[in-house]
């Protein structure tokens, strides 16, 4: 199992769970109830599951590509470490991965 850190957008709040290797960070952060709407669900055609990944673990990844670059520059709050929760698949590399809800979204649903 990969261990995700999961903290809120104020860091008063930490949850710690667990996926398995190639679940997409999307489906695990929905899973546990995070606040990542993921409205195209997860064809990268909007920045609703915009995550901040910590500096220290932003370097495990890989590279994003010039698509989900595109898509950041929608992302409210968007950081030099900020990703989209759905182009992260969890390796063995990645396992203690923290990653922060952004201060705010845009609701792409008009909800």
């Amino acid at each position: 199992m990969i261990r995700v850190r999961f903290v809120s957008a104020d860091g008063a709040r930490l949850r710690e769970v667990e996926g398995g290797e190639g679940d997409r960070l999307l489906e695990l952060a929905q899973n546990d109830g995070q606040p990542l709407e993921g409205t195209c669900e997860g064809q990268m055609s909007c920045s609703t599951c915009h995550v901040i990944v910590a500096d220290e673990d932003f370097e495990r990844l890989p590279r994003a590509s010039e698509e989900e670059e595109d898509m950041l520059d929608l992302a409210v709050g968007a950081t030099r470490t900020s990703r989209l929760a759905c182009q992260i698949l969890l390796t063995p590399d990645l396992d203690g991965l923290t990653v922060r809800m952004p201060p705010g979204h845009r609701d792409m649903q008009g909800r």
